[in-house]
C-alpha cells in the first residue's frame, strides 16, 4: 500500500501562485497513477488532475487546464502540482491519491490510497 502526505498549501493572492507536492512511500508507487482532487467547504471533492506512472500522460479538469501543471518525479517518489494564476475559487483542500487504474480516473472511488490534504487559500 501507498502513504501519501501532501504539502505546500497557504495562502496566496489571486494570480499568484503555489506548488504542492505529495510524497509517497511504498513499493508500487512507480507503477501508480497519482491524482489531485479538491474539496471546498460544502461542495463534492472533484477531480483536479492525474498522471500517468511514468509521466507520459497528464489529465486535467476543464477549470484548471492551463493554469495548473503536474509531474512526477519517482526517483524521489513525488508527485508535483504547479499552481499558476490562482482565483479564489480555487479555494479548498488538496488531496493527493494513488489508482492502479486507467479508466475513469477522474472519479474518487476509482482511488485506493489518500493522504490527509493540504488547505489552499486564494484571496481576492
Amino acid at each position: 500500500q501507498v502513504q501519501l502526505v501532501e504539502s505546500g498549501g497557504g495562502l496566496v493572492q489571486a494570480g499568484g501562485s503555489l506548488r504542492l507536492s505529495c510524497a509517497a512511500s511504498g513499493a508500487i508507487f512507480s507503477i501508480s497513477r497519482i491524482g489531485w482532487f479538491r474539496q471546498a467547504p460544502g461542495k463534492e471533492r472533484e477531480f483536479v488532475a492525474a498522471i500517468s506512472w511514468s509521466g507520459s500522460s497528464t489529465y486535467y479538469s476543464d477549470s484548471v487546464k492551463g493554469r495548473f501543471t503536474i509531474s512526477r518525479d519517482n526517483a524521489k517518489d513525488t508527485v508535483y502540482l504547479q499552481m499558476d494564476s490562482l482565483k479564489p475559487e480555487d479555494t479548498a483542500v488538496y488531496y493527493c491519491a494513488r489508482t492502479g487504474q486507467n479508466v475513469q480516473i477522474t472519479l474518487a472511488r476509482r482511488y485506493d490510497s489518500w493522504g490527509q490534504g493540504t488547505q489552499v487559500t486564494v484571496s481576492s
